[in-house]
C-alpha cells in the first residue's frame, strides 16, 4: 500500500529515496515557497509521485479560497489518481473551494500541460509532460480553465506590410525601437520587470513577482542571449513595450543546426495599446531573426484569448496546445 508523506521544509526532501519519479530539487522548492509537498512512495519506499500546493492568494481572477497544485509528477494514472486525491483533501481541510492545476505556485513558474503535442520536437524552455498526464488530472475530475498554444512561422522573411506606417506612427509619439544593452543588463532587465508588472496584470492567474525572483528567473536564460533578438520600445526615455527572443538552443543539443529562434515574452504597456506597437515588435524581433541566418521562429506559450494570438496569427501556424485545469471541491 502507497504511503504519503507532508513535507514542509526544503532540507526534508533530500531523505526521499529516488524512484520512478524524481524527488523535487530543493531550489525549486525555496524558488516558489509552497505551503506544503506531498511525497506518494510504494510499498519499498520508492517515490512514484509528488506535488505541492498553494494558496492562490494573489492570482488575478482566482478567489482567495482557490488552492493551486504544482511540481507534479506521477509514474503513472493509478498513482497521480491517488497523489491527486490526497491534494484535493488537503486544500478542502485548508478551506479551498476550488484546486488550480499543474502550476508551481505562479504564472511566472512552470505551469499547465501539453495535451495537443503535433510533431514538432520540443523547444528550448518549454514545459514537457507525458501524454497520460492531463488524463490523471480529467480522471480527478478536473476541467479546463485556459488554453494556450505556441506557432511557428516558418518563413521569417515574411514582412508586416504595416510595419513602415506603425514606425512613422509611433515615431511621431516618440516611441522608439533598440536592441537591448548589454552594458546595462541588470538596470535592462529591472524596466522588463517593471513593465511586466503593469502589462500582465490583467493577465489570467496573474500574480506579482519581485525583482530578486524575477532576475533569477532570467538566470538561466542570459548566457545565450542575443542582443539582436531582445527589443525594447521607449517614450520619453521610458520603457513602454519590450520582446525577448531566444535562439532554440534544444536544436544543436540533439545534434542538428541552430535554425530557429524563439518569442519567449512580449508586453506593452497599457497606455500604449492599441498602436500597433506589438506587431511591430514582433516583425522586427522576426526580421533580426532572419538576419542572423534563423529559418524560422517560434511564438511561445500564448494564451488563445491573449492579443498577442491575432498578431501571431499573421504569421505562424499552431504547433502545440496547453491546458490548464481547475474543479470545485465540494
Amino acid at each position: 500500500m502507497a504511503t504519503i508523506s507532508d513535507i514542509d521544509h526544503s532540507d526534508d526532501l533530500s531523505a526521499l529515496p529516488a524512484g520512478p519519479v524524481e524527488p523535487l530539487e530543493p531550489a525549486s522548492f525555496r524558488l516558489t515557497s509552497p505551503s506544503r509537498h506531498l511525497a506518494l512512495q510504494d510499498p519499498t519506499g520508492r517515490l512514484i509521485a509528488r506535488c505541492s500546493l498553494w494558496r492562490a492568494r494573489d492570482a488575478h481572477g482566482a478567489p482567495a479560497t482557490a488552492g493551486l497544485i504544482g511540481h507534479y509528477a506521477a509514474v503513472d494514472a493509478d498513482a497521480g489518481g491517488e497523489l491527486l486525491e490526497h491534494a484535493l483533501d488537503r486544500h478542502r481541510a485548508d478551506g479551498c473551494e476550488r484546486a488550480i492545476g499543474p502550476m508551481d505556485g505562479s504564472t511566472w513558474h512552470r505551469y499547465r500541460l501539453v495535451t495537443e503535442r503535433g510533431t514538432e520536437p520540443t523547444f528550448f524552455l518549454e514545459p514537457d509532460n507525458p501524454d497520460d498526464w492531463p488524463g490523471h488530472f480529467t480522471d480527478a475530475g478536473f476541467a479546463p480553465l485556459a488554453t494556450y498554444f505556441s506557432a511557428l512561422n516558418a518563413d521569417p522573411s515574411r514582412c508586416d506590410p504595416r510595419s513602415n506606417k506603425r514606425r512613422v506612427e509611433l515615431e511621431r509619439d516618440g516611441i522608439t525601437l533598440r536592441t537591448i544593452d548589454v552594458g546595462r543588463l541588470e538596470t535592462e532587465l529591472a524596466a522588463i520587470h517593471e513593465l511586466s508588472l503593469a502589462a500582465f496584470a490583467d493577465n489570467l492567474l496573474y500574480s506579482p513577482i519581485g525583482l530578486e525572483a524575477f532576475l533569477a528567473s532570467y538566470t538561466p536564460i542570459l548566457p545565450h542571449l542575443v542582443p539582436e533578438l531582445v527589443l525594447l520600445a521607449e517614450q520619453g526615455g521610458q520603457l513602454v513595450g519590450f520582446i525577448f527572443g531566444i535562439p532554440d538552443l534544444m536544436e544543436p543539443g540533439r545534434g542538428e543546426p541552430l535554425r530557429t529562434a524563439i518569442v519567449k515574452s512580449m508586453a506593452v504597456h497599457p497606455a500604449c495599446g492599441g498602436k500597433g506597437l506589438g506587431g511591430l515588435l514582433m516583425d522586427d524581433c522576426q526580421q533580426a531573426a532572419r538576419k542572423l541566418g534563423f529559418e524560422r521562429v517560434i511564438h511561445a506559450l500564448m494564451h488563445e484569448t491573449n492579443r498577442s494570438r491575432s498578431i501571431s496569427a499573421h504569421y505562424g501556424t499552431t504547433i502545440r496546445r496547453y491546458t490548464l485545469y481547475e474543479r470545485p471541491l465540494p
